[in-house]
């Protein structure tokens, strides 16, 4: 096992402009995963790190133990408490971090059943807790516009709690370009529509359309839009946080899509 202790190691350098660079993660292909539940959604999704790092600290805890004695063939680094400290943004650092590639989309758009397109999320917070909530609820694809936030940030990551791991994440995409691939039907939440989308059929193809937190969806995308419905608000408020809006609506559709294929009673 290495230890750095000074600023001015190469390696800890380029570790740095990685944490802090959504041009230098996509140049490098590589991101940084903070924390054991991250690395554990990674190992699980079939992923392998290219390097670990720790604090002096995190070597005596059971459960990073634990997680090195699995990852033995791993090349392992220790970092003094203020070097670490640098590359996490927790308040209270969780004492290990991995280093990995990139995992790249594999789901095509024409194959794509159910997805989310998500145009100028700006939010890391808002974009993480819609890409957990798209793998919770079922979706094989998430597509991004260029405007969106970084998906593989440390906020974005953390946010998502490991659901970037089960999808195939597309990002700087032409989003109306997807929409005339995507085979299934494309709806949007609006609040002048007039259809519920309680009472929407939502479980063939489909994709859910959302847009920027303060601007809402480009006229472009929302021409490519095939079905506009309403998330029913019966308490006093004008509309949801978009992150909110999508779960509504992946849930809503998950919950009907459980019974497409309806199980056989025994005989």
């Amino acid at each position: 096992m290495k230890h750095i202790q000074s600023r001015d190691n190469p390696f800890f350098k380029e570790l740095v402009k990685l944490a802090g660079s959504a041009r230098q993660r996509r140049k490098a292909a590589q991101t940084l995963l903070d924390g054991v539940h991250l690395v554990q959604a990674y190992l699980a999704s079939g992923g392998k790190p290219q390097h670990l790092l720790v604090t002096q600290a995190a070597l005596q805890d059971r459960e990073v133990a634990a997680l090195l004695k699995k990852l033995s063939a791993v090349p392992l680094t220790q970092l003094d408490d203020t070097l670490f400290a640098e590359l996490s943004e927790l308040k209270t650092p969780s004492g290990i971090l991995a280093l990995i590639e990139l995992p790249q989309p594999t789901a095509s758009i024409a194959a794509t059943c159910f997805a989310l397109l998500l145009e100028d999320i700006q939010d890391p917070g808002n974009l993480g807790s819609m890409l957990r909530s798209a793998a919770a609820a079922g979706c094989d694809a998430v597509f991004l516009s260029k405007g969106c936030a970084d998906a593989w940030s440390p906020k974005v990551l953390r946010a998502g709690m490991g659901g970037h791991f089960v999808l195939s994440i597309h990002e700087s995409m032409d989003l109306p370009a997807v929409a005339a691939v995507f085979k299934g039907e494309l709806f949007a939440a609006s609040l002048d529509a007039k259809t519920s989308l309680y009472d929407c059929d939502l479980r063939g193809k489909l994709a859910f359309v959302l847009g920027n937190e303060g601007a809402g969806l480009s006229g472009e995308l929302l021409a490519a839009v095939s079905r506009h419905v309403a998330i029913p608000m019966p308490g006093k408020v004008e509309s949801l946080n978009v992150a909110a809006a999508a779960a509504v609506c992946l849930f809503e559709a998950a919950r009907q899509r459980q019974f497409t294929h309806p199980a056989k009673a025994p005989a």
